[in-house]
């Protein structure tokens, strides 16, 4: 049997299949178990409990508030469990372990990829998951222990949290090396609404501290009208590159095309543009394990590297708090 699965009993484990699989059917396939073994097991504990855990909504099942209670502390369950078999792993000289990360879209471009393969080349046996999720569900991911490291930007809260590392970066203006703009060193938001634009969507973090800014702006002005709106990071920064259009973003993510000359960057110089805060991020009261210690020592150490930072500062204005 799965050790990470060891410690539950059958019926929480088939609750959790189902929960994830929003059907009957669907845990069954995933378990490689009968239907009607899977239904009679989740009717006895909801029996036992005395609470329905889930709504039956026509084929499908859907979470009760019971459910959802239940589905978050087994997750919880599983994953201190994970982390004690990592630790017991690291203990026999396996090498062996599990880290869990949520991070949002910029940080898993070309930063989380180069950071893994370099910690992979030290440490092969170590498995990741890594979740691309906004920076809110970043912070909610950690919170819920779902995740062992959260890579996010200006998390509204950090109740609970503990932050490993964080570096504030000056929002820039994206655009290609042939646009009118690419020559001054400093750019205003006027200077950049005089062209075609693309905004970062509501709710991301980069539109949060934009949003005074474009307020202060469209109450002299009148609405401001992007080409396009979107929450996607990587879109705009390719519309940035093939199209007249400017972007708005820091430096994360795009450190490649930085350097190839793709695109160029140039900081905005308005005083109410606050700088975005990149934080790594992990949940307090939680010890982590061997592999989740040896994965934050390396990432620190990774993130404070002069040549990383070398190549930060030489595209955009870096305030390092």
């Amino acid at each position: 049997m799965n050790r990470d699965k060891a410690m539950l009993a059958t019926a929480y484990r088939y609750f959790l299949a189902v929960a994830e699989a929003g059907s009957i059917r669907g845990a069954s396939d995933e378990l490689n178990v009968a239907a009607s073994a899977v239904n009679r097991q989740i009717l006895q504990l909801e029996a036992a409990l005395g609470i329905p855990l889930f709504e039956r909504v026509g084929r499908g099942l859907r979470l009760s508030e019971a459910g959802r209670v239940l589905r978050g502390h087994l997750r919880r369950a599983v994953s201190d469990y994970q982390g004690v078999i990592s630790e017991l792993d690291a203990l026999r000289g396996l090498q062996r372990g599990k880290v869990s990360l949520a991070t949002v879209e910029s940080v898993s471009v070309s930063l989380l990829p180069e950071i893994l393969a370099a910690f992979w080349a030290t440490l092969p046996g170590i498995e990741v998951t890594a979740r691309v999720a906004s920076s809110d569900a970043v912070t909610q991911l950690v919170r819920a222990r779902e995740a062992d490291l959260g890579f996010t930007f200006n998390p509204p809260s950090l109740d609970g949290l503990e932050v490993i590392y964080e570096r504030a970066f000056t929002i820039s203006a994206l655009m290609s090396a042939g646009h009118p703009l690419a020559g001054r060193r400093s750019l205003s938001l006027d200077d950049c609404l005089e062209y075609p634009i693309a905004l970062p969507a509501r709710g991301l973090s980069l539109r949060t501290a934009l949003e005074p800014a474009l307020a202060s702006k469209a109450a002299k002005t009148g609405e401001i009208r992007p080409r396009i709106e979107s929450n996607s990071l990587r879109i705009m920064a390719s519309l940035a590159r093939h199209e007249a259009l400017i972007a708005f973003q820091t430096v994360v993510g795009i450190e490649r095309e930085l350097a190839a000359e793709d695109l160029v960057a140039r900081p905005l110089s308005d005083p109410d543009i606050a700088a975005d805060r990149l934080m790594v991020i992990h949940e307090r009261r939680r010890e982590p394990n061997l592999a989740v210690a040896s994965f934050i020592d390396f990432l620190v150490a990774r993130l404070n590297d002069r040549k990383l930072r070398t190549i930060w500062s030489k595209h955009a204005v870096c305030r390092r708090n």
